[in-house]
This record gives C-alpha cells, structure tokens and sequence, in this order.
C-alpha cells in the first residue's frame, strides 16, 4: 500500500467512526507550510451529516490511528487535515536494502496495444508517440507486478496492400529493400488516385488477399517481411522493448472475420445499407442527425478496421483473457474506438469484467504549430530525426565534457539524444499537441531529459570523487536537514506516483514526479555539503544520495530511457 492510500485508508477509518463515512480525498500538499499531505474529505462528509466542519475534523484527528506514519496532523481552515510525515517513517521507507517498489496486490493481465504502423512505408514521426508511449506504459505495468502483453497491430492488410500487389502485377520485377518498397507505394497509390480501373483492380486483389490466394499471398509476404525488418531496427534504437514476437498484425484475425460478421448477424446488429453490412448505434449521430454506421463489411466483400479490431477483441478476451486493453493511437481514432468498443459490448465480445481503454494523444506539431514536416513540406523520418538528435546531443556533449573519451561522448550522445527526443514527448499530456523544438529539449534546466541524466551523472561523480562504492551502502538514511527531509518526502512518493501513471495511462506524471526529485537532490546537494561534512552525517547523506541515483535510474528505464556515468 503506498502512502497516499495508507493516510485516506486511516482517515476513512477514523471518518467511519465518527458517524460521517466518505471518501478521505487525500493528495500531496501544496505548499510545505501545509504539511506533506492534506486531506480534503472532511467538508464533504460534515455537510452530508450536516455537522460543523472543523468539530468533525478535530474528531477526526482524535480518532486517527497512523502509528509512526505521521508527525503532526493539523485542522486547517474550513476542516482540511494538513498531515507530516514522520522521519522514523520516512527512514524507514528508504531502507536502502529494500525494493524500489512493492508488487500489485492483485495482478492483471494488460495487454498494451501500441506502435502499430502501417507497413510498406518507412516508420515517420507520427509513429513516435504511440511506439514510446505504448512502451513506457508497458514497462510500468510490468514494474508493478502486472502481466503485460504487448501487441503490435501493424496495418498489413488494406487497401495499400491491394495497390502494391496490383501495381507489382503490371510492372513485374521484385522489391528487394525498404527504399525500393517505398517509392514502389508512392508509384502505385498515384495510379490508385489518377486510373480508376486501377483501383478497382487493387480493391478486387484485397478480396483475393483476405480470400487466400496463394500467389497473392507469397508476393504480400515479401512487402511484409522488408517493412518488419525495418520497423525492428527503429525498435532497437529507441530502446523499446517491442519485438517481432509482439507483432499481431490485422492478417492474423483473417480467420476470424466471416464469423466475427456471422456473431453480429445472430445477435440481430446488422443491417445491409448501399450493399455494406453495418451496425447502426443511435448513440453516433452526427450532426445532420443522421446516425454514423460501423462498417464492417463492405459491399464487394472486403472486411474494414472495424471488423479487424472487433476480432481482436473477441481474441483478447478470449483467448489471452485480458482484464484490460488499453489501446494508444491518435485522437482522431476516438470515435473509432468508441463505436468499436460500444458494439463488443452489445455484440457480447466484451466480458463484464474486461476494461477497454482508448488512450488518445495528441499531434507533434512544428514551430509553425503546423503538424511537424521536412523543410520541403515531407513527412520526416523517424531514422533521419533520431540521426538528427544524436548529432545535436554530440555537440552538447562535447561542449560541456571535452575531456571524455570519442567511444564516452559518442554513447553519451546516443544516450542523451534519444532520451530528448522520448523525454520531451513523454513529459507532455498525451492528449494534448505539443510543439518539437530542440533547443528545449536539450536545455539543461526546466523539465527535460538532460537535466534528469546530469543529476544523475552528479551523484556518480559524487561517489568517483569520494573514492565510494555505492553498492557497499546499508541501512537507511534518517533525513533530519529540512533539505534532506523535503527529498526524503519526494523519494517515498514513487509507488503512488507509479500507481497513478498505470491507472491514468498517462506517463507526464512519472516525469513531474522525476523532475521533482531531481530539483530536490539539486537543492540537497548544493545546501548539504556530503563529502566534507563529518562521517556519520556524510554516510547518511550518501544513503539519500544514492536513493535518489536509484529512483533516477528506475524511473527513466520505465520511460525507456538510458543513463551514463559521465555526461
């Protein structure tokens, strides 16, 4: 249980026993004049009992049972609780021979459906929030104790497809790398746009695609395992942990299309429209009034998205009996997603029990506050951005530690580059746009990657200059400087925070938490001398020190960030 919950389960306690049962609303203070944390819930609960609102919290303070948990728990105003936590508790929390984090009580099976590109395109920047995201999210699940199933739902299966295999039939010859993949798209989705027997040519081979032709298939292989290939080295780079194991392509619910159709036909969903089988959900209508349908087949046979993630579902629920799935793709997706979700459940896809959550972000935008293009107005490349990062992060590098070695700047260009790039996308709210300005985000201050690896760096300078084995340190720290107490209180936030990040899916709330700390340690180290200060006070502030290295480190590897030594 981490702390926030053990203070609202006391408070909700003591609440209970006055008379006056209601939620405890308990959150971190928000300033340190009032505590730690403050608790809100009284009010609430006095006005439905229609009590004094400072009685009942006076009787509330008298009834708490917190231990050792708090030092003080003060009536403030109307009946806010202002609680401080204690520096017995606080120590003992940071016991540097026990674990970062405690294990959910109860486990899920999560799968984290994320990336997902279509295929037979080279990976651009609009893949980059859904692969990071997806990942960061996967990786705290997993921290927590959950059993994280990754899925990658590359588009392998529409109409693009039908385009290439079309235009490979006309002009014969093999597609051997990416680059030729590519420009053989562009060439055949500019005949599929200008030659309307074209396109009707490319439609009728998606039929033979997803009817099994073999011939069709054999060719469809090829572009797929060229694009995949490609896809994993942009995994690989980033440092995600995405692969090819985890590809769960829209081709591998073919199978179960035709019955996936049939079940929405039995449960009296479907109605034919214009030749297309759709299911019409009044609760979709748009603004002419007019109800949006969900296709999901059309009229010369072919399946849609809808069809594909309806049957994904029903696997999922299934087959990997999921408890819940949280889905990463662009907001433009949410209504999609919502009719999608809306239909298992009227269908009977979806348990009872089975949470699907659509997780939206929002676009990466350029300086212009445009969507982020090339100078020449091309979508850019996610190799040719992350090339970009490393040679700006390189400069830095060796601008600030000229004295480290070629192989020593180079890995830690690699390693600050990339973790901008992520940091800066992962630190905003997903739901929202966020400008890309590398100036930003590889400043050394505000809430950026640099500035969480220097601190990092310092305290493992800290120990090289101290001639110090940090892994040589026990016991636990007792923060008794105001400074040291204020880290103190950040370090023991983890758990909440992480608990917080995989309920919300929103992983801007690990990287507040982590700029938080880092802004802490600074304060720390440059108000609480360490290696001069004398021994035992010295060995306690090296225990906070390297609790502080140890949540740095733990924290930016769930956001799928590495660290260095040196910067």
């Amino acid at each position: 249980m981490n702390l926030k919950q053990l203070l609202a389960a006391r408070i909700e306690a003591a609440l209970e026993a006055c008379g006056a049962p209601a939620p405890a609303l308990v959150k971190p203070a928000s300033r340190p004049e009032f505590g730690d944390y403050q608790a809100d819930g009284v009010m609430a609960a006095a006005r439905a009992a229609k009590a004094n609102p400072r009685a009942l919290a006076a009787e509330v303070v008298q009834r708490l049972e917190l231990g050792d948990a708090a030092e003080t728990v003060a009536v403030a105003g109307p009946g806010f609780l202002n609680i401080r936590i204690s520096r017995q508790f606080l120590a003992r929390r940071l016991h540097l021979d026990a674990p970062l984090l405690e294990k959910a009580a109860a486990p899920q099976r999560v799968v984290v459906d994320y990336s997902c590109p279509n295929l037979a395109k080279e990976m651009h920047v609009g893949h980059l929030r859904s692969t990071i995201i997806g990942d960061a999210m996967a990786r705290v699940l997993e921290a927590l104790g959950h059993q994280v199933i990754r899925q990658n739902h590359v588009g392998d299966w529409g109409t693009q497809f039908g385009m290439l295999l079309a235009h490979l039939d006309e002009v014969g010859g093999d597609v051997r790398a990416l680059d030729d993949l590519e420009a053989f798209y562009r060439a055949a989705s500019q005949r599929f746009r200008e030659d309307q027997a074209f396109a009707a040519a490319s439609r009728a081979m998606v039929v033979a695609l997803q009817g099994g032709d073999a011939e069709a298939r054999t060719k469809w292989r090829r572009f797929i395992d060229i694009s995949l290939d490609h896809c994993q080295q942009i995994y690989d780079r980033l440092g995600t942990g995405l692969k090819p194991d985890h590809v769960m392509a829209e081709s591998a619910y073919n199978d179960r299309l035709a019955d996936t159709v049939a079940a929405l036909e039995q449960r009296g969903l479907l109605t034919e429209s214009e030749g297309a089988r759709c299911v019409f959900l009044p609760q979709f209508t748009g603004k002419d009034g007019r109800v949006t349908p969900v296709i999901v087949q059309k009229s010369d046979g072919a399946y849609l998205y809808a069809t594909t993630d309806l049957a994904a579902i029903r696997h999922r629920a299934e087959a990997l009996r999921a408890d819940r799935v949280l889905y990463f793709t662009d907001s433009r997706q949410t209504l999609h997603f919502q009719q999608v979700f809306t239909v298992a459940e009227r269908a009977g896809f979806k348990p009872a029990g089975l949470r699907l959550e659509h997780m939206p972000f929002g676009a990466m935008l350029g300086p212009n506050g445009k969507p982020f293009k090339t100078r020449q107005g091309g979508v850019v490349k996610l190799n040719a951005l992350l090339d970009q990062a490393e040679t700006h992060a390189l400069a830095l590098v060796r601008e600030k530690n000229p004295e480290l070695s070629s192989d020593e700047q180079a890995e830690a260009a690699r390693v600050l580059g990339i973790g901008a790039v992520k940091y800066a996308d992962l630190a905003k709210n997903r739901t929202n746009d966020y400008v890309f300005d590398w100036d930003l985000m590889l400043a050394f201050e505000g809430n950026t990657a640099p500035y969480l690896l220097y601190a990092y760096a310092r305290i493992q300078s800290l120990f090289r200059r101290g001639g110090l084995d940090p892994a040589a340190l026990s016991d636990q720290p007792e923060p008794r400087h105001p400074t040291e107490r204020a880290l103190a209180v950040v370090l023991v936030r983890l758990q909440e925070v992480l608990e917080q990040t995989a309920e919300s899916g929103c992983p801007h709330l690990l990287c507040a938490y982590l700029h938080d700390l880092a802004a802490k340690f600074t304060k720390f180290y440059e108000e609480c001398p360490i290696l001069t200060a004398p021994s035992h006070v010295k060995e306690n502030r090296l225990r906070l020190a390297e609790q502080t290295a140890r949540t740095l480190r733990s924290g930016l590897g769930l956001l799928g960030i590495d660290v260095v030594q040196r910067m």
